[in-house]
């Protein structure tokens, strides 16, 4: 990008900041917050705790594990603050809702929702996680509004492994499906004018 997109990207991503920033309550989870976000937007070859952390300057991946492990703020009152943003800088009445899952490989089994199954992204079965995602677009622009993290049977019918990776015990088994669904019924609730919504 040239020297005024690079500012323009900065300034709307402060005004971010300031929209979402009252959900962190201290002045140093919000600024990790910042960091973190930054660091997965920038040019970093992995997108692993110390390579994000060394991006934002940090020493350690320390403080931005605890602002995702530890802190107290809620995922869902950002996202509904980033549909309120997203509806007023993209928003058209001829906007499109897209709905696609995605998979994260991964090596380990304690990671919420992991298990050998297929994952569109990699083309085979693969031990990893399913994620359901929701875009938004229209002629000004696209951008993700909503997610939610598929959970096996193997995970809902074991309580257990799932408080260990933090799972709440209300969460129940649903099928990509069922949970695209859900976050259309949370889109159409929200700000962002829907003309259409598409899926793969």
């Amino acid at each position: 990008m040239d020297d005024p997109a690079d500012a323009a990207w900065d300034r709307e991503l402060n005004d971010l900041f300031l929209r979402i920033g009252h959900r962190f309550g201290r002045a140093d989870l919000r600024r990790r917050m910042r960091d973190y976000v930054r660091a997965l937007l920038g040019p970093v070859g992995r997108k692993n705790g110390w390579q994000l952390a060394e991006y934002a300057g940090h020493h350690t991946p320390d403080g931005l594990q605890r602002l995702l492990n530890g802190a107290t703020w809620n995922a869902d009152n950002v996202r509904d603050d980033l549909q309120i943003y997203v509806a007023e800088k993209l928003g058209e009445d001829s906007g499109v809702l897209i709905l696609d899952d995605t998979g994260f490989v991964k090596k380990g089994i304690t990671s919420a929702g992991v298990q050998r199954q297929y994952s569109g992204t990699a083309g085979r079965t693969e031990n990893c996680q399913i994620g359901v995602f929701a875009a938004y677009a229209t002629t000004r622009g696209r951008a993700l509004v909503d997610r939610e993290l598929y959970l096996p049977k193997s995970w809902t019918d074991d309580r257990q492994r799932c408080r260990a990776a933090k799972i709440p015990d209300e969460r129940t088994f649903a099928t990509k499906g069922e949970l695209a669904r859900a976050i259309v019924l949370r889109a159409l609730a929200s700000p962002l004018p829907i003309a259409w919504v598409t899926a793969d």
